[in-house]
């Protein structure tokens, strides 16, 4: 048709499937989206929240120009400026902070609102622009930075198996993941297995979606993953089913590892996983018999404070059966391990050595004026989701606290900011992305002008550097200049890929093989072998698993959001309906609580409100409310993370959001 064009670009949302879209262009407008059909991952479909993405970037609430607040702080009220006078006044600020307070009074709060290289969390977005003012180092650890430290313990990388291959397996065990809600194109391989003979096994303390289409579901008590890995390694060495071969070739710490199986035998991991023994005992042998076995483990599993250690522990099943040698066989948790994309964030630049402040430490850091006098924040709305939202929020109040947040949408954030930048959204700029859930490389090419007066967040910082005057080369590269620097790391899984390539073709799978068994000849490990855990640090019990002491509050994702993003979108909003907290029917009894009933899911660090829905769902002593509700578009003002305390995981300094106690509340009144 004259006036038409496919553009093709790529998912920015923190979900593994990262997929690849194409945009009909109609004379310069932006009419539709769907799943390119030519990717083998995406395979044509996209979720259903992000197939409201164009009609999300044009929302009447969508954020055009610059802003400056008028109204106190979190009052959400302000006037509209020019970019000039919101460059200034923040120029100016910074400028004064540097000078009386030093550049690590900066905090640039960078988080997973965007995956994309240049615009978004992988590339640092900003770093080299803060390099310059000394600012603080930012750690994001809100998502799977236990997970990554435990894998990496063990195998010396979180990259695991390609979820394509999946399709191979004989065995595949779904470990603490729901696929049809959050990365639901795993599934397709996933059925590609089940057609070939394979057996489908959900471990989960919810019987989700993903658990009432799989051919059996164990309902683990949370925060005991490692105890089961323990227990059903214990039956494959009851069946004399370990690969002794793979053993002595590819692994260390071997035989004291096996003196720790040897201590969680059946009916001990019955006891501490709430599993019945028997059903403990027909997973072990059918995974000691089942060659390959498949386990797909993500982030939701290492949110408590023995998630790096529960991931560690479940990464050395294939060691000890010998799964990695076989096509189909492994732990797939991240691919992003295998994605050497690498941009030089000019450390140099540094006057000096700087401080690391981590994203769950928000609240009690901002609870110190002398520690943060500016807060920047980015992709990211942490008073929606970053722990102990109550003690976030106070912080952001604080009247000498300059806060400038570059945003699409007015969040909760938004609210307390001093300045808002309106930001482009992925139609509307370039980026360059790689999957955490597949080995694919993937361009978004702009297909859209930015409405208003927009900017990506690449500009954002180019214009801000010019304004304060700084003249170091690299602070103005362009988009293009850096997604080359991205490509050059010289690593051969990138040979023959170049910008040209993929504003070309849209994407293209790194240089593994297919299939693609990454451990089958070695580990990169400094030996070269995979590690075991030590004996005594196979199993780090956290709150979550003991069995006393109120509920065991889960949040898990929703079918309708993704973290916050969508949770202002009018039509998703209504399919959510209001918030809920699942509750087995015994406690539900124990409380005198019925269907529908609202009541105060409470502990000592705060509270919100949902309304009770009686399921069998959920274990008796646990309790399951979705997350990724704004707090201002919530009963009472606050979402789940309200009761979520700043504590640390085992491993990585992760968040611990599947770890936590509480109590329900009835409400008084109607």
């Amino acid at each position: 048709m004259p006036g038409e064009l496919r553009v093709l670009g790529a998912c920015p949302l923190d979900c593994p499937d990262t997929c690849s879209w194409v945009v009909t262009v109609r004379d310069g407008q932006a009419v539709s989206m769907r799943g390119n059909p030519d990717h083998p991952y995406t395979r044509g479909a996209l979720c259903v929240k992000v197939n409201r993405y164009l009609e999300h970037s044009r929302a009447a609430d969508r954020i055009l120009y610059p802003m400056r607040r008028v109204g106190p702080k979190g009052s959400g009220r302000f006037e509209r400026i020019s970019w000039d006078e919101a460059l200034e006044e923040i120029s100016v600020r910074l400028r004064g902070i540097v000078e009386e307070h030093g550049g690590q009074a900066i905090w640039p709060y960078l988080g997973t609102g965007s995956l994309g290289y240049l615009q978004g969390c992988e590339g640092v977005a900003g770093r080299r622009f803060w390099n310059m003012l000394g600012a603080s180092r930012h750690w994001l650890n809100i998502c799977s930075t236990a997970g990554n430290s435990g894998l990496t313990l063990t195998n010396g990388t979180p990259g695991g198996m390609d979820p394509e291959n999946f399709a191979q397996a004989k065995l595949i065990l779904l470990w603490g993941t729901n696929p049809l809600t959050s990365g639901h194109h795993l599934w397709k391989f996933i059925q590609d297995a089940r057609a070939d003979g394979a057996h489908v096994v959900a471990i989960d303390p919810i019987r989700t979606r993903t658990a009432d289409q799989a051919d059996e579901h164990l309902a683990i008590r949370p925060g005991t993953d490692a105890a089961l890995a323990l227990g059903l390694l214990n039956v494959v060495l009851a069946e004399g089913a370990q690969d002794e071969e793979f053993l002595a070739a590819h692994t260390e710490g071997w035989e004291s590892f096996r003196e720790e199986i040897l201590e969680y035998p059946v009916e001990r991991v019955a006891e501490i996983t709430g599993i019945p023994a028997e059903a403990v005992h027909r997973l072990g042998t059918r995974l000691a018999r089942t060659r390959p076995t498949a386990i797909r483990a993500t982030m939701g599993i290492q949110r408590h404070a023995g998630g790096g250690t529960a991931l560690r522990t479940i990464a050395a099943i294939p060691g000890v059966t010998g799964d990695w040698r076989h096509p189909g066989g492994g732990v797939a948790y991240s691919t992003s391990g295998h994605a050497h994309l690498s941009i030089d964030t000019r450390d140099d630049l540094l006057p000096g050595p700087v401080r690391t402040l981590t994203m769950t430490r928000l609240g009690s850091e901002l609870a110190k004026p002398d520690s943060v006098k500016c807060l920047w924040v980015y992709a990211a709305n942490p008073a929606g989701s970053t722990s102990d939202g109550n003690a976030v929020r106070a912080g952001l109040a604080r009247e000498d606290l300059f806060t400038v947040v570059v945003e699409q949408f007015p969040t909760d954030t938004v609210d307390y900011a001093d300045i808002v930048l309106p930001a482009t959204m992925q139609t509307e700029h370039f980026d360059l992305h790689a999957g955490y859930g597949h080995l694919y490389l993937l361009w978004n090419e702009p297909a859209a002008s930015p409405p208003g007066e927009c900017l990506s967040t690449t500009e954002t910082f180019r214009r801000l550097a010019a304004h304060m005057g700084m003249t170091e080369p690299s602070l103005f590269d362009s988009d293009l200049e850096l997604a080359e620097d991205l490509l050059s790391s010289g690593h051969p899984s990138l040979e023959g890929i170049t910008v040209d390539r993929l504003r070309k073709e849209g994407w293209v799978r790194m240089n593994y093989p297919e299939p693609f068994t990454p451990f089958a000849e070695g580990f990169p490990t400094r030996s070269g072998r995979m590690r075991f855990p030590p004996r005594g640090k196979a199993y780090v019990p956290s709150r979550s698993s003991q069995t006393d002491g109120g509920l065991v509050l889960i949040t898990p994702a929703p079918h309708t959001f993704l973290n916050t993003t969508f949770a202002n979108n009018p039509e998703l909003l209504r399919r959510a309906k209001d918030p809920v907290v699942l509750v087995h029917p015994a406690d539900a009894a124990a409380r005198g609580l019925s269907d529908g009933q609202r009541v105060r899911v409470r502990n000592a660090f705060g509270e919100f409100l949902a309304d009770v829905e009686v399921s069998d769902r959920v274990a008796p002593g646990v309790v399951a409310s979705p997350k990724g509700r704004w707090p201002k578009l919530s009963p009472g003002g606050a979402n789940a993370n309200a009761v979520v305390e700043e504590r640390d995981a085992d491993l990585g300094r992760g968040a611990v959001y599947h770890d936590n106690r509480v109590e329900l509340i009835p409400c008084a009144g109607p």
